[in-house]
């Protein structure tokens, strides 16, 4: 089951040469009517688990294979939907998936890295994507995304789930009609308590990892022991940070609240404060974002558990009449003087985002997360990362979020790839 394809192979299959090799010929793409049974394929099984039995328990609609470069994973998951009456192929490479006319959409939820060259040659290929956040590892390649799915005319929807959540869907229309005035500042906030993760040695590639698919398009580097599989968020090669791995969900929901875009300031304090290890990443940050008027803030500690308003994950709102605030699957309203005078909650989880995936892809209806929405709010998390890089004041063009005036933070808008597996649009 195992592929050990190089890159010359890979190119080739891609249908081009040389630098150039990412690009896959544009295939034959299904029309899907309204009832018509829908195929997908799952890459990237830690995410990718729930996600394969989300999808699979959607009405028609099939789970064809289920990809990970660990080949356990792929066997594991796969037996796993078979007790649930699934018939799923496990493999490793999910370039499988996209040379298959049966498949309609491509499930990406790998790390971090292959999430936007996956689903750039998805696009290619003819294949909708349900793509996790963050939907790119770095500016340009969201950027390269939303070009993809524009010129290919694919459903691309990014997994940030709470943009279907019933009450947060109303919470965000009741800011917009008013209900605490104009809306000024939002507070939105991660923390948790992870552990160190310690030295982590060089070692000989296990058997059942095929290391040179699992780092595709990133330039390469030795195994290293407890890398794979969830350490790599916290190197900046592969992954994006406690920024990008949770606190996308939340600036989200504060970019939606204010009804802004692009930001003309990004600030950011912190840095690795608590950990002494290997980790590359921030485990303490304070951003904040200037759009015009409003202003968003982000805070992230992920080694002390209190966050805000009683809850480790959020959002808050504060207007000229008063403040919401979302928590868990609901919203609270408080007057100006800090009085709560409403609270509501509603359903969660991940079937009614996928349920709004599958209708786009069937009826057109609108994408509750479609993909240049979700590569606004990633941007946001990737220039708060770039100001604290490089400590300092980053200054942004209001019309799409690029850097002005600072080549260095500029330079970091996109990354160097392994010759051969560049992305290309």
């Amino acid at each position: 089951m195992t592929s050990h394809m190089t890159r010359r192979q890979f190119t080739a299959l891609s249908g081009s040469a040389g630098a150039a090799g990412w690009m896959a010929p544009a295939m034959a793409v299904r029309s899907l009517s309204a009832n018509e049974r829908i195929v997908v394929g799952v890459m990237g099984l830690s995410r990718g688990r729930s996600l394969a039995i989300a999808f699979h328990q959607q009405p028609n609609t099939e789970v064809k294979y289920v990809c990970d470069a660990d080949r356990r994973r792929a066997n594991a998951v796969a037996e796993e939907l078979t007790k649930l009456g699934s018939k799923a192929q496990p493999i490793v490479d999910f370039r499988r998936i996209l040379e298959d006319d049966e498949v309609d959409a491509l499930v990406v939820a790998s790390p971090d890295h292959w999430h936007a060259p996956a689903s750039i040659l998805a696009c290619a290929a003819g294949k909708h994507v349900y793509v996790e956040k963050p939907c790119s590892h770095n500016p340009a390649e969201g950027e390269m995304l939303v070009a993809a799915a524009r010129k290919y005319n694919r459903c691309v929807q990014m997994g940030n789930q709470r943009r279907s959540w019933p009450a947060i869907q109303e919470a965000m229309a009741r800011l917009q009609e008013g209900v605490i005035g104009r809306v000024i500042v939002s507070r939105t906030w991660y923390t948790a308590q992870r552990g160190p993760i310690g030295r982590l040695r060089e070692a000989p590639v296990p058997e059942w990892l095929d290391w040179e698919l699992w780092q595709g398009p990133a330039p390469r580097r030795p195994y290293r022991e407890g890398i794979v599989h969830y350490n790599w968020h916290w190197f900046w090669h592969w992954g994006t940070g406690e920024i990008g791995n949770n606190g996308v969900h939340g600036i989200d929901l504060s970019r939606w609240g204010l009804g802004v875009d692009y930001p003309d300031v990004v600030t950011s304090g912190g840095g690795k404060l608590f950990f002494d290890d290997d980790q590359e990443t921030f485990d303490s940050q304070v951003v904040t974002y200037l759009f015009g008027r409003k202003m968003i803030i982000f805070e992230c500690r992920n080694w002390h558990r209190r966050g805000f308003e009683g809850e480790m994950f959020g959002a808050a709102f504060f207007g000229e009449g008063g403040s919401l605030v979302i928590a868990g699957t609901g919203y609270r309203i408080y007057d100006r003087q800090d009085k709560l005078v409403e609270e509501k909650s509603g359903p969660g989880g991940d079937a009614v985002h996928i349920a709004n995936f599958l209708g786009a892809m069937r009826n057109n209806q609108p994408l509750n997360s479609e993909i240049l929405e979700g590569h606004k709010s990633t941007l946001l998390c990737h220039l708060g990362s770039i100001a604290q890089r490089v400590g300092r004041i980053l200054r942004c063009r209001s019309q799409d979020g690029h850097i002005v005036d600072d080549p260095e933070a500029a330079a970091l808008w996109r990354r160097e790839y392994e010759p051969g597996w560049e992305p290309h649009v």
